[in-house]
């Protein structure tokens, strides 16, 4: 079981469980098809530290197979971090929402950009009230926004970062975020 509004694991079925109630989330819910443990964490530092861009392909069949389809009218993505970008070479979440929208039969978008300003520390290395704070406002929508989007990162740790993107998104005129991960960090 899992919670309604943002995708942990609940011991019972429940609209919002302690690890969202009381937050102001920009997403109307949250699903990941993995746990991001074990294999999952592998493969995950392989997609984006080491350069295995194939694992894009690996990731996208997961997520269908794990989860329904979101309805939507289009497929986004959390944009890079352009340092990163430059290191890495590519961004784990483009190539996995490139591959949804082909799976799924959506048309994706660059929806999002930075909005400027450059965090201090990457979000990794923060604690979980941080992530919160430093993720606010670090978006913007580039277009107008259709009403269903799709709002793809590659991990959902805290969901700050995807809480702050689909905010942007609703502030462009879409009215449903569905946040669509890999991998979600499970806390016990």
């Amino acid at each position: 079981m899992i919670c309604g509004r943002c995708g942990a694991p609940t011991l019972w079925p429940v609209e919002r469980c302690t690890e969202c109630a009381g937050r102001r989330l920009g997403f109307r819910r949250a699903r990941a098809a993995v746990a991001y443990s074990g294999a999952a964490r592998d493969l995950v530092a392989a997609w984006k530290e080491h350069g295995l861009r194939r694992a894009a392909n690996l990731a996208a069949e997961l997520v269908v197979e794990c989860l329904e389809a979101p309805a939507a009218d289009v497929i986004t993505y959390i944009p890079p971090d352009p340092s990163r970008l430059l290191v890495r070479g590519h961004h784990p979440a483009e190539r996995l929402a490139r591959e949804l929208a082909t799976r799924w039969g959506l048309p994706h978008a660059a929806l999002l950009v930075r909005a400027g300003r450059t965090p201090s520390e990457r979000q990794t290395s923060l604690a979980r009230a941080d992530r919160l704070k430093n993720a606010r406002g670090a978006f913007v929508a580039v277009a107008k926004t259709p009403r269903h989007v799709i709002l793809v990162d590659d991990v959902y740790t805290t969901g700050a970062t995807v809480s702050a993107g689909a905010t942007a998104l609703r502030r462009a005129g879409g009215r449903e975020v569905e946040v669509v991960t890999f991998a979600r960090t499970v806390r016990v």
